[in-house]
């Protein structure tokens, strides 16, 4: 009993000296987000409290409890738009803190907001939505200083602007603890032109919080609500919270910001929220789910650690998706039985590359640029989500790169195993080149990283006209990232490492094959079946172990 009394009390609000706010969503027929005399309201909107979920009546009115820390939020509905703020920041949301955030934050949080409004009302737009449409993704821009906004502003946003996306999302990790460039960050952002959701990350935290309560509040600040859900024609978008701060009370000594670090786990209250938020959407509605942290990965340990309640509230429904950024690598996984996943069918997560790629580490290109390849050997960029109704895909995009190039082939044969001390005695680009002698032939392999692969993706290549021959997929450092972190170690972050990539094909190449230029031509469908080529050009030179040497008598 004592057990089901404490559950109890962590779902209910902060504060049992809770009050109701009520208020109108309505249709803004002018568009100056005020509710005018004329103007009716709209029904069948959902509202929150972040625990409680009620429908708007017949006149597009709500009530809700709410405390002394609620936001009240709407779901947005399809075919409405929302207002944006001069940063095209969704306005979908009212904070009722009449204390304001916590004395001693080193970054501006929640100004006191006074008394609760007799009417807190939520202006909506009409907007037709079809039911094919676009949203761009980041993960992770993560800029540690002035300078590595610079390269957001040029590598990704000026290629976006003009976009037709019907929106775009960050996928947390917005900044690099530094909050104070939230308003330059976002002033950036915009200029792309669309509507941008946000979720929180690791790095948006509040380190002075001494829990998770507070740890939030800079970022509340810019965006409302940590975790909230919005409509776009046949799709639901939820965006959760699953960085669990553990308090500065709690801090690692080692730790130079002398915060506790945090864990990768999603609330109760927020499942509580999630659930009653599920039973007004259909179950074959397409359901896209985005976090910070990963649910799961292949290779690390990078996990959330609660995933089997999310798990188990989206099982039964067919048409579902998830993103994460964070680990900055890409990587697919799918759920399934065994991981507490019940189907139909299995889950399909998506770890994202990086906008930072390994985190703005690199040399610098023609522009000041750094080349940020992310360490698994994936350009830094950013995806692209297509949804037709309840099916979708997404299509990776490097930074600054042609949209067709989705792959990097390379050759690899006994002397590239070399250690790093080693490679100062080739020139750069040397070690993994397409130039090779026929007795290296035995020992040489074609290396193909498909940036956005995974295990389900086929890749295939043949030499010349040749039939295909298939490559296997092989879990390993790329040592086209191993090679790029020593030659350049000196414009690299120093706890970048090159990881263990999920997304690396290879296959020996043919011993047989004779001394000459040959093309060589790569095929693959990647985890959404679409095709891909790429092309590489290898040299074979005449080797020493078939030449035919004559007798040779040594002279007097």
């Amino acid at each position: 009993m004592r057990t089901l009394i404490i559950l109890a009390f962590l779902l209910l609000p902060h504060s049992a000296l809770a009050t109701n706010a009520t208020g109108q969503v309505f249709l803004d027929s002018n568009k100056n987000g005020l509710l005018d005399a004329g103007e009716r309201g709209i029904a069948g909107v959902r509202v929150s409290n972040g625990l409680d979920v009620v429908t708007t009546n017949n006149e597009g009115r709500y009530t809700l409890p709410v405390d002394e820390q609620s936001i009240i939020f709407i779901t947005k509905p399809r075919d409405y738009a929302i207002p944006v703020n001069a940063h095209m920041l969704p306005q979908f949301y009212y904070i009722h803190q009449p204390a304001g955030s916590p004395a001693g934050m080193r970054y501006e949080g929640i100004a006191p907001t006074g008394p609760l409004p007799e009417q807190i009302n939520f202006a909506l737009i009409e907007r037709q939505e079809s039911a094919q449409f676009e949203a761009i993704l980041f993960a992770d821009p993560q800029p540690q200083t002035q300078r590595e906004l610079d390269y957001i502003r040029d590598d990704v946003v000026a290629e976006l602007i003009d976009s037709e996306a019907a929106f775009g999302m960050t996928l947390g990790d917005i900044l690099y603890d530094d909050l104070s460039m939230f308003p330059r960050y976002n002033a950036l952002i915009a200029q792309i032109g669309i509507p941008w959701y946000n979720v929180p990350g690791n790095h948006e935290l509040n380190f002075e919080a001494n829990s998770d309560e507070y740890s939030l509040e800079t970022f509340k600040k810019f965006f409302g609500p940590p975790y909230y859900a919005f409509e776009y024609a046949d799709a639901l978008f939820v965006v959760l919270d699953n960085i669990d701060y553990q308090g500065n009370g709690e801090a690692d000594p080692g730790d130079v910001r002398g915060n506790g670090g945090y864990e990768a786990r999603i609330s109760k209250r927020q499942l509580r929220w999630l659930e009653k938020e599920l039973e007004y959407v259909d179950k074959d509605r397409l359901v896209f789910v985005a976090t910070h942290a990963p649910l799961g990965s292949e290779v690390t340990s990078s996990a959330t650690d609660n995933r089997r309640g999310l798990f188990k509230l989206l099982s039964g429904r067919p048409n579902l998706y998830s993103v994460a950024g964070h680990t900055h690598t890409n990587n697919h996984l799918y759920f399934g039985e065994e991981d507490g996943f019940d189907g139909p069918g299995t889950f399909h997560h998506h770890v994202l590359a990086t906008v930072s790629g390994s985190w703005w580490s690199g040399p610098f290109d023609e522009r000041g640029i750094a080349i940020s390849d992310q360490r698994d050997g994936t350009p830094n960029g950013y995806h692209i989500l297509e949804v037709d109704s309840t099916d979708l895909v997404v299509r990776y995009k490097g930074a600054g790169k042609p949209a067709d190039q989705q792959m990097r082939i390379r050759f690899d044969v006994a002397h590239h195993q070399l250690e790093a001390n080693g490679m100062r005695d080739f020139r750069a680009g040397q070690l993994l080149d397409g130039r090779m002698s026929q007795d290296e032939l035995a020992a040489a392999s074609i290396m193909v990283n498909l940036f956005d692969g995974g295990p389900k993706s086929q890749v295939s290549y043949r030499i010349n006209d040749g039939a295909y021959r298939p490559l296997e997929r092989n879990l390993r450092k790329d040592p086209y990232m191993l090679e790029q972190f020593v030659r350049h170690a000196a414009d690299k972050k120093s706890f970048v490492q090159a990881t263990v990539s999920t997304h690396l094909f290879e296959a020996n190449l043919d011993a047989e094959l004779p001394p000459g230029v040959h093309t060589v031509t790569v095929r693959a469908a990647d985890e959404f079946g679409r095709i891909h080529h790429g092309h590489a050009v290898l040299e074979i030179t005449a080797g020493f172990a078939g030449s035919e040497v004559g007798v040779q008598y040594p002279s007097r």
